[in-house]
């Protein structure tokens, strides 16, 4: 695929997310389809949950290209996620040239040097061409790395290339789609950010996360869907937790929900249920029991205009 079949305008950015079902806002439209026509990285910045990976997947699936992830973690090195060579199909080689005893230093050096003993990791396998066209590159989790990954991300970033000593430099014929993401557990050094353009993606408002519920636990009641949204919104605006849900979690909650067959949200299942939507002891020992009472009793007054409501909205 060339750039002529990625999307033409923001409008069209929208609906192909929203054909993979991903719900974003115009802001995220915008940045994505610049990235895209601009051939430039895009580096998201977020709360964990907020659905930042969710993007290069979706992208994949709706422009039919391989997604080559690299999920990084501290100790992360050149041999694990960019290349390594085969030693032990090159030491065979060598063996063989020896008991051969007719190669040349030089040339049993060149050969097994070669593209063929060359074990390529993501970095390498997303600057390579497929059939469908450059692949989604998705870097994930930037700041779990150390920072002298970092560094050497810059060549691949700003030139689509990577140097390999007893190579040379390779380079991409089509800059791969670059999705980058981060949690901000530390921050990422400006030379890199510059290579890229930049979006904080954060929580969506109840409007948006309630159609990202509806699309994505299609199951759920309206009442609960509604319910499970209004709860989730409250605790991200009026309750001081370690951790907040991300969409994520909304979801993973309304779906247990729906399979316990619940229809709306009934102050002892949101407690029995808590470990679904919240990570930490500590913030489900806030929350349960009284806690969660009164916040089911605060969002149906809001929702319908009185507590306990049993008719549909």
């Amino acid at each position: 695929m060339g750039k002529s079949q990625l999307p033409n305008s923001i409008e069209e950015t929208e609906r192909l997310l929203l054909r993979g079902g991903y719900v974003s806002d115009r802001a995220l439209a915008t940045v994505l389809h610049l990235s895209l026509r601009m051939g430039r990285p895009l580096f998201l910045e977020g709360e964990a949950g907020v659905g930042k990976t969710e993007i290069a997947k979706v992208l994949s699936a709706a422009l039919n290209r391989p997604l080559i992830r690299l999920q990084c973690y501290e100790g992360l090195d050149v041999s694990t996620a960019v290349y390594e060579w085969n030693y032990a199909a090159q030491m065979v080689e060598i063996r063989l040239a020896e008991a051969e005893g007719n190669v040349s230093r030089a040339a049993l050096s060149q050969s097994v040097f070669s593209p063929r003993f060359l074990i390529k990791r993501p970095v390498l396998q997303a600057l390579e061409q497929t059939p469908e066209g450059a692949p989604i590159f998705l870097i994930d989790e930037l700041d779990r790395s150390d920072e002298a990954f970092e560094a050497f991300l810059l060549e691949v970033l700003a030139d689509n290339q990577v140097t390999i000593p007893e190579l040379g430099t390779i380079k991409a014929d089509e800059p791969p789609i670059t999705i980058i993401t981060t949690n901000r557990t530390r921050e990422i050094h400006d030379a890199l950010k510059r290579r890229c353009l930049y979006h904080w993606l954060d929580y969506p408002d109840g409007e948006r996360e309630l159609e990202i519920v509806n699309r994505k636990v299609p199951g759920a009641s309206e009442r609960l869907a509604r319910e499970v949204v209004a709860f989730v919104q409250r605790l991200r605006a009026k309750e001081d937790l370690f951790k907040q849900p991300g969409v994520a979690e909304t979801l993973d909650w309304a779906t247990a929900l729906t399979e316990l067959n619940e229809v709306a949200l009934d102050p002892e299942m949101v407690t029995d249920t808590l470990g679904t939507l919240l990570k930490y002891q500590e913030d489900i020992d806030r929350i349960k029991g009284s806690k969660a009472h009164e916040i089911v009793e605060e969002l149906r007054r809001d929702l319908y205009g009185q507590p306990g409501l049993k008719s549909e909205p």
